[in-house]
């Protein structure tokens, strides 16, 4: 996670919120043997027992694959199950203490939905990057879409490299590219019938 702006963002993937680790072995295996993947990341939603067992297939496919992962909040499954770091939702609230559990060779990841200002503040509290969105329509986000020109700022203003998500299209990621360092997929794929060849579609 330590590139900043090129013309060609890197791939961050994400799980299904509440995916079934024997449900999602054989489709995540398939696209990362498929897709240069940077960083994959395990998101919440399900019974702890199942982010367990989802940490630990997620650890044992992608670190074989040279693939860091991150889940979603959970500093201590992190730790248990030997991932590379967490990715805070809240944006830059628990980046500090997150960073003091986990040291300094962990990563450590944060969204800020469409907020410059805690975005800036995660970067400032040791975020080893940061995510805004959604970027796409969609009536998941707060107070989004985050706007491309937030990017284009970040891109020039700020070292820390800035993750793109949510609601993801080829178009977007045509505009994305010059100014992001990682286009966050996960939903746009996993409801497809067969998710790496959904990911070709947009990728290329």
């Amino acid at each position: 996670m330590e590139t900043h702006v090129t013309d060609a963002p890197q791939l961050y993937l994400m799980t299904p919120a509440g995916a079934q680790a024997s449900t999602l072995s054989p489709m995540l295996g398939e696209v990362l043997d498929r897709f240069p993947v940077a960083c994959l990341r395990i998101r919440g939603g399900a019974e702890e027992d199942e982010l367990g067992r989802l940490a630990d297939l997620a650890r044992e496919i992608a670190h074989a694959r040279d693939v860091a992962v991150v889940i979603d909040d959970h500093v201590r499954l992190a730790q248990r199950h030997g991932l590379d770091g967490v990715h805070l939702t809240d944006g830059a609230r628990g980046v500090r203490d997150a960073r003091k559990e986990l040291g300094a060779d962990a990563i450590v990841g944060a969204f800020c939905g469409v907020s410059r200002h805690d975005g800036i503040n995660a970067g400032e509290a040791g975020a080893d990057y940061v995510s805004f969105g959604p970027v796409g329509d969609t009536a998941l986000g707060r107070g989004g879409p985050a706007p491309l020109d937030l990017f284009q700022w970040w891109s020039e203003m700020i070292e820390i490299p800035v993750v793109a998500e949510g609601a993801i299209t080829r178009e977007l990621i045509t505009g994305l590219s010059p100014i992001t360092d990682f286009i966050a997929i996960g939903a746009e794929i996993w409801a497809e019938k067969d998710p790496a060849k959904a990911l070709e579609g947009l990728w290329g």
